[in-house]
């Protein structure tokens, strides 16, 4: 009893998976280059289903295999879509906070200047 290990806390992949992708959706560089490679890989995939996978990916023959190489090219593009849309919404948001506050910042700065100090100019 005494020689047993300290109990560690197991790696949950619920858990992982979820932080995973709270990364990949925050930043915007990390967001670029999953969708470059999600993009990347449905090219090769699709590629490689049109030439020498072609015999392994007869739909009357293996009709399984078929589906489901098909169904993760749709899946890989798919995910880079709302990737790009999810990023090009972030840029939008982005773009009208920093007009919100260019506004803002001019604004304060025609406050501030009195109307005495313009008819002097």
């Amino acid at each position: 009893m005494a020689d047993e290990p300290p109990s560690e806390k197991e790696l949950r992949t619920t858990s992982f998976v979820i932080h995973a992708t709270r990364g990949v959706i925050r930043d915007q560089n990390t967001r670029r280059k999953a969708m470059f490679f999600l993009l990347i890989a449905a090219l090769v995939l699709l590629l490689a289903g049109s030439t020498f996978l072609q015999g392994l990916l007869n739909h009357r023959e293996h009709p399984f295999w078929f589906i489901l190489f098909w169904l993760a090219c749709a899946w890989l593009t798919v995910t880079a879509m709302l990737l790009a849309l999810f990023d090009m919404l972030a840029v939008r948001l982005a773009a009208r906070r920093a007009e919100r506050m260019l506004r803002e910042r001019l604004k304060a700065e025609a406050t501030s200047s009195t109307p005495s100090d313009m008819s002097e100019t």
